[in-house]
Formats: C-alpha cells, sequence, structure tokens
C-alpha cells in the first residue's frame, strides 16, 4: 500500500464530497452524515476539520470564498483541486484492486483463541453467529427497501458487506461443528490442557492447522 501524504480515510471521504460540488467543512460532514458514510469509512468527527486542513496543506483542496448562514461566523468553502482528484482516483483505485493485508479483529482472536477452552469458544462462536444473522436480516430488509428508492449502483458496498458477514457466518457453523465432531485435530489435547494446564508431549496436534 501506498505511503499517501493523508493517510485516514476520512481525507477520502471529504475528496469525495467536494468531487461533487464545493462546499464548507461542515455541509460537507452534514452530507456524509446524511449519506451513511460513518459505516463506510469508520469516521471519527473529532479529527474532521484536521483532515481538511491537512488536504489543503498538502494541495488536495483549495479555498474558494467565504459564506455566511444567519448569524453564525462565515465558514471557508473549498473545492478539490487537479491534484486532490489524481490523489482521489488513486486512492479508490488501490482500494478496488489490492486487498487488505490488515488482520482483522475476528482474524487475530482466532489466532489466539487457545487462551479459551473448547467450550468457551463455542459460545463465543455462537454469539458471532446470531450477531451476523441479525445483522443480516436487517440489512437484507433494508436492500430490499432501498432498492425500490435508489439504483444498485450506489448500494454496491451494502451489498458486499452482507455477502461477508453471510460468508462469515457460514464458515463459523462450520468451525463450531468440527469442534463439536472432533473434526478438528487437537481438540481433546487442547481441552485436557485447559482443565488441567498440563501441555501434552506431542504439540503437533496444536500447529496442524497450519504455520504459524
Amino acid at each position: 500500500m501506498k505511503r499517501r501524504k493523508v493517510s485516514n480515510m476520512l481525507g477520502l471521504a471529504v475528496l469525495a464530497a467536494l468531487f461533487e460540488r464545493p462546499m464548507h467543512p461542515y455541509e460537507a460532514a452534514t452530507v456524509l452524515r446524511e449519506r451513511g458514510k460513518e459505516a463506510d469509512f469508520k469516521i471519527k468527527w473529532g479529527s474532521f476539520y484536521t483532515v481538511v486542513g491537512n488536504l489543503e496543506k498538502h494541495g488536495f483542496i483549495e479555498a474558494v470564498g467565504n459564506v455566511r448562514d444567519g448569524a453564525r461566523p462565515e465558514r471557508t468553502v473549498y473545492r478539490i483541486t487537479g491534484a486532490g482528484k489524481a490523489e482521489m482516483e488513486d486512492w479508490v483505485a488501490e482500494l478496488l484492486g489490492e486487498p487488505d493485508p490488515e488482520p482483522s479483529r475476528f482474524h487475530t482472536g482466532l489466532s489466539v483463541m487457545l487462551a479459551l477452552g473448547p467450550d468457551v469458544v463455542d459460545r463465543q462462536l455462537g454469539r458471532r453467529v446470531a450477531e451476523l444473522d441479525r445483522l443480516s436480516a436487517e440489512r437484507e430488509e433494508a436492500l430490499a427497501k432501498w432498492r425500490k428508492e435508489v439504483p444498485r449502483l450506489v448500494l454496491l458496498e451494502s451489498e458486499y458487506e452482507l455477502a461477508m458477514w453471510r460468508a462469515e457466518a457460514e464458515w463459523v457453523r462450520g468451525l463450531r461443528d468440527d469442534l463439536a465432531t472432533g473434526a478438528l485435530p487437537g481438540v481433546a489435547e487442547w481441552r485436557h490442557f485447559r482443565e488441567t494446564g498440563e501441555l501434552p508431549e506431542d504439540l503437533s496436534a496444536f500447529a496442524e492447522g497450519g504455520p504459524e
């Protein structure tokens, strides 16, 4: 992944908003909120004006004037620059074309799940599946409504998220089945270790899942 002058994903969200038309920061933030971009970009609003300032500092946006709304202080209106458009396009192309190598929280949890016992892991995985099913059902219902109002082109990120939730739930169900049936090697040794604190002499059972 490229090292970017403004690496906060909020910067990309601001560039995308200003790509439509010039806006002052408060208006851009309002547009992003109204479109539900908080979920897409994991926006931390406390850093919003800092990100706007960094975009301006690096020449990705520029001030084009000021506006006043009633008795409120004047607000600076910004527009995206040519450099900003090039940065936005390159950033989007990277996001679409390059898989993210960063491990997810779930990935990390799986890597250290032996810190818990098999029964606890199974219980927590059951909670995860139930939550994934709930999220999927809500998203399916929402998509059915949204498709009547807006084109599919602007719903693709929601479709993708739904597909990922469904796929993850299916995989986790399979893992729970393997834990329950003993199809996953090393479960007996794992359980023994958790109950007695004694490591088995042959630790290969814990390594059959692949290299560390």
